[in-house]
C-alpha cells in the first residue's frame, strides 16, 4: 500500500523512552505509541532520527537528507512547538544561512522571488503573505540553486511548507496560551479515521489568537481554519487534499525606517514606543489555499504524483515608513499603497519516479513537469501619501490618510511558467554515484494598464542543469560536489525608477558547491557545505534607471548540527560565513564592495536538555547572532551586530489521567535593541536613491501555553 504521508514528522514532543522507540523504527513506518509514561501517549506521530530524516527534493521525490548532494534542512513541528513559534517567517531564524524577516525568504544572500522559490506541499505558492505555523507539519529549506529540479527560480534556495496530514490514530488536542506580545491563544488540532475501514481520514485545525502586542494601542489578530482529507481510493492510490483560510491583522506597530541618501541608521530605538507608528496603520491580510495530490504506487518501485494548488492572497498594506532625512533624527512619514493587493496563483506538478537495475548499474529516474499561472492585482487608486514630518524626540499623531479601496483592483500582470524535468541518479558502486538533472523552461510575463490593455510582454525559454558526484566511503558519510546552472526571469523595475515596471532580460546564475554529511550516531547529523554562487546584479543607478549593472558573487561556508549530542541533550544549529561581493559595477565606488544588508557571519544554536530527575521536563536555550551589515553600496555606512538569547521550558505530565503539556518561553531575554534585516529598496540591491530600510527588532516577551490531549 502506498504510504500517504509526505514525511513522518512529529506533531508534538516526546520523552526519551518514546524517542528510543522511534529510533529503532524505519523512517517510513507509522508508529502508534502505547506506553503509559506521561509524555508518550500524547503523541500519535513520531519524528524520525536525524540521520533518517527525509524531504521532498523537487522532481526527485522523497530522499534522505544524508544522501542528497545539496544543503537541505528540515524544521519539524517538534521544534516549532518547543519554541512556541507562531509565524513561519520566524522559523527561518533557526537556519543561519536563511534571511526571512522583512524580506522574501532567501538563502546564501541571494534575494528570493514572490512565487518561484516558495512552495506549499511542493506546489508554487505566494511567499509574500503571512502563514501560521499551525498549518504545517515541517518546513524544508534547500539552500542555493535548484532550477534543474524546480524550473526557473532565483538562486535563493527553495522553501517548501509541508501541510499537516491526517493521522492513522485519533488525535484530539486543545491548546490555550497567553503572551505579553501577542494576546490570548486558543487552538484545536483533531485528526483520525472517519470510516471503520480507515479509508478516509481527516485533520482539522482551528485557531484564534488575538490581543495587544508590545506597542501601546497596537492590535494583533490571527485566525486560521484548515482541513486535510485523505482518501485511500485503492490499495495503491491515495488522494491527499488540504483546504485552509488564514486572516492576519496587525495595526499600531512601529513603522519601518528608511534612509535618505547619505544618512545612516542611529542606534536602534525602543520598539515598545508607539510614536514610531500609527494606530490605524499596518496589515490586514487574508490567504485562502486549496491543494490536492493523487499518488499512485504502480509496483512498489514506480510512483506517480499529480498535484495542483489554487491560492488567493489578499493584502491591505497601510503600514508607514519613516524616512530619516538627516543624521540629526528628522524624518518624513509616508505610506505607499500601490503595490499588489491581490495575488492569485494556480500551480501544478506531475512527477514519475522509479529505479532501473541493469546489474552493473542502478539508475533512479525522475521525470515530470511543473508550472504555474500567477496574476497580480493592484488598487486602482493606490499611491504614496506623505503624512508629515517629525523628529525622533517628538510623538506625532497624524490623521488617517485617504487609503484606497483595496478591493477596487485592476489586473496588472500575469506570469506563466512551465518546466519539463528529467533527472537520473547513476549508482556505479555502493560508494560512487552521479546525479544528472535538467529542465527545459518556458515563461511569459505580461503587464497591463488600468484600462486592461497589455503594455508589455516578455516571452523566453532556456535550460537549467546540474551535475553532482557523490562518494560514500561508509554508510553514514556522504561527500559530494555539485555544479548548478539556473535560468530565472528578469527583475522588474521598482516604483521610483525611470523605467518602472520594465522587465529585464532573463538572468542565468551559476553555483559550485562541495559538502560533507556525517551521522556519527543514528540521531545526529552533521553537515558542512562550501559554495560559490554568481548572478547578474540589478539596481537603480545614479541616472535613475533600473538595470543590470554588475555581478553579485557570494562565497560561503555553512555548518549545521541536528540531533542528540548526548542522551539528554539535543542540538539544532550552526553557523554561516558569507562573503557577498559586487563586481564589475558601473559605479566605481561599489566595485568590490560588500552587498547591502548581508552580514559576513551569522549563527543560531538551539539546545534542549531533558532533566532526568523530573520525567517529562525539558529546558531550552537559543542563541542568535547576526554580524554587522552595510547600508549602502559604497560600504560607507553600517549597522552593528546583535545577539539575542531565548530561554524556555516544557513539562509533559498527566492531570486527571489526561496528557497535558505546559510550555513557557522568554524571547530576547536581555531586551536587546537591534535592527532586523536591512532591506534594499529594489530587493535585489540598493537603489542608489537612499531607499534601504529596516525594522526594529522585537523586545523581550514572554508566553505560556497549556496543551491537553484527550
Amino acid at each position: 500500500m502506498l504510504n500517504c504521508k509526505i514525511t513522518p514528522i512529529a506533531s508534538g514532543l516526546l520523552t526519551f523512552s518514546c524517542l528510543a522507540a522511534s529510533l529503532s523504527a524505519h523512517a517510513d513506518d507509522t508508529i502508534t505509541v502505547t506506553a503509559s509514561a506521561p509524555a508518550q501517549s500524547s503523541f500519535p506521530e513520531q519524528e524520525p532520527a536525524a540521520a533518517e530524516k527525509k524531504a521532498t527534493i523537487g522532481s526527485l521525490g522523497q530522499r534522505e537528507l544524508i544522501d542528497v548532494p545539496w544543503s537541505v534542512q528540515t524544521l519539524s513541528k517538534k521544534v516549532i512547538d518547543q519554541q512556541q513559534i507562531k509565524d513561519v517567517k520566524d522559523v527561518y531564524r533557526y537556519i543561519p544561512s536563511v534571511q526571512g524577516e522583512g524580506v522574501r525568504p532567501q538563502t546564501r544572500g541571494m534575494q528570493g522571488s514572490v512565487v518561484q522559490n516558495h512552495m506549499i506541499d511542493g506546489l508554487n505558492a505566494v511567499s509574500t503573505t503571512e502563514y501560521p505555523t499551525e498549518q504545517f507539519q515541517n518546513i524544508d529549506v534547500l539552500s542555493g540553486i535548484a532550477g534543474s529540479l524546480y524550473g526557473p527560480a532565483n538562486p535563493a534556495g527553495m522553501f517548501n511548507l509541508v501541510s499537516k496530514r491526517p493521522l492513522d490514530t485519533p488525535l484530539h488536542r486543545v491548546t490555550v496560551g497567553q503572551g505579553t506580545g501577542s494576546g490570548t491563544l486558543a487552538s484545536m488540532d483533531f485528526s483520525g479515521p472517519v470510516d471503520a475501514g480507515d479509508r478516509v481520514k481527516y485533520r482539522l485545525n482551528l485557531m484564534n489568537d488575538e490581543g495587544h502586542s508590545y506597542t501601546t494601542d497596537s492590535h494583533v489578530r490571527r485566525q486560521y481554519a484548515g482541513l486535510g482529507l485523505d482518501f485511500q481510493l485503492t490499495d495503491k492510490t491515495v488522494l491527499e487534499s488540504n483546504f485552509s483560510y488564514y486572516h492576519y491583522y496587525e495595526k499600531g506597530m512601529p513603522g519601518s525606517f528608511a534612509l535618505a541618501k547619505g544618512v545612516q541608521f542611529p542606534s536602534a530605538f525602543d520598539p515598545t514606543n508607539s510614536k514610531y507608528g500609527q494606530s490605524y496603520a499596518g496589515h490586514d491580510d487574508e490567504t485562502t489555499t486549496a491543494d490536492m495530490h493523487i499518488k499512485h504506487d504502480f509496483d512498489g518501485n514506480w510512483m506517480l504524483d499529480l498535484g495542483a494548488l489554487h491560492q488567493v492572497a489578499d493584502r491591505e498594506s497601510t503600514a508607514v515608513t519613516n524616512t530619516l532625512t538627516d543624521n540629526r533624527g528628522h524624518y518624513t512619514t509616508t505610506t505607499s499603497n500601490s503595490a499588489a493587493s491581490r495575488f492569485t496563483i494556480n500551480s501544478y506538478l506531475a512527477n514519475l519516479t522509479g529505479s532501473i537495475d541493469s546489474g552493473w548499474l542502478t539508475q533512479d529516474i525522475a521525470t515530470g513537469m511543473r508550472g504555474f499561472v500567477w496574476k497580480n492585482y493592484n488598487p486602482r487608486n493606490g499611491g504614496t501619501f506623505t503624512l508629515g514630518h517629525s523628529s525622533l524626540d517628538q510623538h506625532p499623531d497624524y490623521p488617517r490618510p485617504p487609503y484606497p479601496d483595496f478591493t477596487n483592483r485592476y489586473h496588472s500582470a500575469t506570469t506563466t511558467q512551465h518546466a519539463f524535468l528529467l533527472s537520473d541518479t547513476l549508482h556505479f558502486t555502493p560508494q560512487w554515484s552521479l546525479l544528472l538533472s535538467g529542465s527545459e523552461n518556458l515563461f511569459t510575463v505580461s503587464n497591463y494598464n488600468k484600462s486592461g490593455h497589455e503594455t508589455s510582454r516578455q516571452k523566453d525559454n532556456g535550460m537549467s542543469g546540474s551535475a553532482s558526484l557523490m562518494y560514500k566511503p561508509v554508510e553514514n558519510v556522504t561527500l559530494y560536489t555539485t555544479w548548478a546552472d539556473s535560468l530565472q526571469q528578469g527583475d522588474t523595475a521598482p516604483a521610483g525608477a525611470s523605467n518602472a515596471g520594465h522587465v529585464l532580460d532573463p538572468y542565468r546564475s551559476h553555483q559550485v558547491e562541495v559538502g560533507a554529511k556525517y551521522a556519527p550516531v543514528k540521531d545526529l547529523l552533521l553537515t558542512a557545505a562550501l559554495f560559490e554562487a554568481k548572478r547578474p546584479f540589478a539596481y537603480t543607478n545614479d541616472n535613475g534607471e533600473f538595470a543590470q549593472d554588475g555581478t553579485q558573487k557570494n562565497r560561503g561556508l555553512e555548518l549545521m548540527a541536528d540531533g542528540h549530542i548526548t542522551e539528554n541533550l539535543r542540538v539544532l544549529g550552526g553557523a554561516a560565513w558569507l562573503d557577498p561581493m559586487l563586481h564589475n559595477t558601473a559605479a566605481s565606488n561599489a566595485d568590490g564592495k560588500q552587498v547591502v544588508g548581508l552580514p559576513r557571519f551569522t549563527s543560531n544554536v538551539l539546545a534542549v536538555y531533558s532533566i532526568e530527575q523530573v520525567q517529562g521536563l525539558d529546558v531550552d536555550a537559543n542563541v542568535h547572532y547576526v554580524g554587522r551589515r552595510a547600508t549602502d553600496n559604497a560600504n560607507d555606512t553600517w549597522v552593528g551586530s546583535y545577539t539575542t538569547v531565548d530561554i524556555g521550558s516544557r513539562y509533559a505530565t498527566r492531570l486527571w489521567n489526561t496528557p497535558t503539556t505546559f510550555r513557557f518561553d522568554i524571547t530576547n531575554l536581555t531586551d536587546r535593541r537591534y535592527w532586523t534585516n536591512i532591506v534594499p529598496g529594489a530587493l535585489t540591491g540598493y537603489t542608489g536613491a537612499g531607499a534601504v530600510s529596516a525594522q526594529l527588532g522585537a523586545p523581550r516577551q514572554a508566553q505560556i501555553s497549556v496543551q491537553v490531549d484527550f
